[in-house]
């Protein structure tokens, strides 16, 4: 049991004065605690001798004298431990979210964000609890129990041993319980994780949902899991509802072998009954202790489970680091050159022979020029864009900036460096203003204003009820498509990268509106490395090099002219799309 915390140890290791100090308020309050037994049966000794209001006064005094003190002492233990498992789980917390956000893009293709929420809750919890109440119950019925046997000991050796005697039994069914506990327990967290991220992929996909008019198939499969949790919950239920009522029972039993035996001793004169009431007064005081037990049982085990599942994720090594980086930060000045060389690229995956999607590239983007990237979907242009902020890693010494291996800068520079904007838009559930001011600290509203209108967006956002510091909801639900695309070019925009990377990011545009974002973004893409992937000509045409991709290769490379006259895949791209235009201009 131990072995599954030393993960940890490090946390608690920051606590250790106050736990110290915990320790030692258990002890003081169990000491306190110990003696009202004592006091009892000494009271009742000398009330049979004689009842005065003195003695009863005094009497009265010494167990209201126990019980208070007792009662602050347990009060200090509680504010001291409970205290420090919430500071742990507030350390914990802090951990796993930083480690979260180290992780490369292929982490979360890997990992179901509903599970990564299950652990982040769910489990977190159970280890607060681990780390809080358990440890407060354990330490608790350890000092009291040996106290009380101490005490007992002292008062009968042999009804000790006899009352005692069930205590064996307890043991060996707490062993053989927690092992159950600790296997149900970590099937119901595992449930727990695939509803959540049921869970989760309904939410995110609600409109899906909705168009195929599959609410009622969504709703029957969520209560098959759900069905499927609550019957692995009632399992560890009937389990926890076994192991109460027999502590209980052989609680029951030491009581009745305590008052068979001890009575005897009492009548036999080897006791007297000042004595006995205070055995059977400690007996009936590790009630609540032995029970405890159970419960203590049940949170470690719990616990451990989910340390073991958070530990996963505390020690998950990012696949993208900045292990081989040469450049610091402070002396990082990218110009913005960029070039593959004999590019080959795989993703990363469990598969021994993974799949290739790119094959031998060989590019140079000079510092400053701008680079269209066309092709059919699929082959490999999005990819190919990814590897420069390293959202994904190519082979070492595949990909340069500036002459130098990509390894060799630190990701923070590397990223400040560039402006990227996905095929994917995302944005946070906040206001206008702090979506394209991300990643900008400090950014003013005119600096903000400035980069919408770049976009061609300031317009629409002005006629808002609250313009900028309107709130576009979650993953911007009440934006259209093309103001999405736009918010999240405005957002690239005040960036003022030195390399900006445009993924499709005017598809959700009509074409007069694209023309306009173009020619603003003339003057932006200015003095800038800028590549752009795009199926429509018209987005990519005034480019200074294109770069055609079919199945991973470059097959063609030059400017518009240029490919024109090749009269190859992007001749044959461009003259598709002028019939298209103007069948449209006909109708």
């Amino acid at each position: 049991m131990f072995r599954n915390l030393q993960p940890l140890f490090p946390y608690m290791r920051r606590y250790w004065r106050g736990y110290l100090w915990g320790c030692f308020c258990t002890v003081l309050a169990n000491a306190i605690w110990v003696q009202f037994p004592r006091v009892i049966g000494i009271a009742v000794n000398d009330l049979q001798k004689g009842v005065t209001w003195n003695k009863i006064l005094e009497y009265s005094g010494l167990v209201m004298g126990v019980t208070v003190a007792h009662g602050i002492m347990l009060f200090l233990m509680r504010w001291i431990i409970i205290g420090i498992s919430r500071d742990i789980e507030f350390d914990l917390r802090n951990d796993l979210f930083a480690q979260l956000e180290k992780q490369s893009a292929s982490y979360y293709h890997e990992h179901r964000t509903g599970d990564i929420m299950a652990r982040m809750t769910n489990d977190l919890n159970a280890v607060r609890m681990l780390l809080g109440p358990a440890i407060m119950y354990t330490a608790n019925t350890v000092v009291f129990f040996a106290g009380a046997v101490y005490f007992l000991l002292r008062i009968s050796p042999m009804l000790t041993l006899a009352a005692l005697a069930p205590m064996p039994l307890a043991s060996i069914l707490i062993q053989f319980m927690g092992r159950k506990i600790h296997q149900r327990f970590e099937r119901i967290q595992a449930m727990f994780s695939d509803i959540s991220a049921q869970a989760q992929e309904n939410f995110s996909g609600a409109r899906l949902v909705r168009a195929f008019a599959q609410e009622q198939a969504q709703i029957k499969a969520f209560e098959v899991s759900n069905r499927e949790y609550i019957r692995r919950a009632l399992r560890l239920v009937r389990l926890m509802g076994m192991l109460w009522p027999t502590l209980e029972f052989m609680l029951g039993l030491a009581m009745v072998i305590a008052l068979l035996v001890g009575g005897h001793q009492v009548l036999t004169h080897r006791i007297d009954i000042g004595q006995f009431v205070a055995f059977t007064t400690y007996m009936l005081m590790l009630t609540w202790p032995i029970i405890a037990l159970g419960y203590v049982v049940n949170l470690f085990e719990r616990g451990t489970a989910s340390v073991l599942r958070i530990h996963e994720l505390l020690t998950a090594k990012p696949a993208i680091d900045d292990r081989d980086a040469k450049v610091p930060s402070e002396q990082t000045q990218i110009l913005g050159d960029v070039e593959f060389r004999d590019l080959r690229f795989a993703y990363p995956t469990e598969n021994a022979n993974p799949v290739e999607v790119l094959h031998g590239i060989s590019l140079r983007i000079p510092a400053g020029s701008s680079l269209a990237l066309v092709g059919p979907t699929g082959s490999g242009k999005s990819t190919l864009v990814s590897l420069i902020p390293r959202l994904y890693d190519a082979p070492p010494g595949a990909v340069l900036i500036d002459g130098r291996p990509i390894r060799d800068y630190r990701m923070d520079s590397l990223r400040a460096s560039v402006g990227f904007v996905p095929q994917e838009t995302f944005l946070f559930s906040t206001t206008i203003h702090e979506n394209i001011a991300f990643g900008v600290q400090g950014a003013s509203a005119s600096e903000v204003a400035r980069a919408a209108e770049a976009a061609h967006i300031r317009e629409e956002f002005d006629l808002f009820p609250n313009a900028f510091e309107t709130t576009v909801g979650e993953r911007g639900l009440t934006l259209s498509g093309g103001q999405k695309q736009r918010t999240a070019l405005a957002r690239a925009i005040l960036r003022n990268p030195r390399i900006l990377i445009l993924d499709d990011a005017l598809a959700s545009v009509d074409t007069y509106t694209e023309e306009r974002i173009l020619e603003d973004l003339r003057h932006v893409m200015a003095g800038r490395t800028t590549i752009l992937i795009s199926h429509r000509i018209s987005t990519v045409r005034h480019a200074d090099r294109i770069a055609v991709l079919v199945r991973g290769r470059i097959v063609e490379l030059g400017t518009h002219e240029e490919l024109i006259e090749r009269n190859g895949y992007y001749a044959s791209l461009f003259q598709k799309q002028l019939l298209e235009e103007e069948l449209a201009v006909s109708h």
